[in-house]
């Protein structure tokens, strides 16, 4: 019987790691458009272990603001893209500016969930809130309970600018319109585009 058991919990653990490899790998298959150029990598595909304060994503634009907020005694949100991919997720890119007199350390971006705890000095605890459909959707996390987001490493200097990134599972396809939420921070309504 416990032979069983045994080998009935070895299949199933070798299902999830092989479903997991999979899934990874499709996530992180893209190619180029045909004209020989590389694509630009998306910050989907950066290990949300290295996303750190000082990287910069290469898709977020510096021209288009989406929404900006300021509060926590100095400190500035703009989102500047917000896409959602095919994969049924949705990515959330920005910047942050500290107009603090101090060193900036997102403690209370982490989020309160248990399993965020790992992710101290990072925007694990942002959501997007589908105020039409009545849902609220929270980061995603690999395996590990690790968010794929940017942490903030080493804290954002005073005076200075950084930016960010945060995936979430989509809202369903004509629900557009919804409130990026992380912190103390004011809600920043934006608008949804096709990736």
């Amino acid at each position: 019987m416990d032979l069983r058991h045994t080998m009935k919990g070895r299949r199933v653990m070798a299902a999830v790691a092989i479903s997991t490899g999979l899934l990874l790998t499709v996530s992180g298959c893209g190619g180029g458009d045909g004209d020989g150029k590389p694509k630009a990598v998306s910050s989907s595909s950066q290990p949300a272990a290295e996303g750190g304060a000082k990287q910069a994503s290469p898709t977020a634009s510096q021209d288009q603001v989406l929404a900006e907020v300021k509060g926590e005694n100095g400190i500035t949100l703009a989102v500047t893209s917000a896409k959602r991919d095919q994969g049924g997720f949705v990515t959330v890119e920005g910047t942050v500016t500290n107009n603090t007199d101090s060193v900036w350390i997102a403690a209370d971006w982490r989020g309160d969930e248990r399993e965020l705890s790992k992710n101290g000095a990072s925007i694990a605890g942002a959501s997007l809130i589908d105020q039409k459909g009545k849902k609220k959707y929270l980061i995603l996390r690999d395996t590990s309970g690790r968010c794929l987001c940017t942490q903030f490493t080493g804290g954002v200097s005073q005076g200075e600018t950084t930016q960010w990134f945060a995936q979430f599972p989509a809202p369903p396809a004509g629900t557009d319109a919804v409130d990026f939420q992380v912190g103390s921070m004011p809600p920043a309504s934006i608008e949804i585009s096709e990736g």
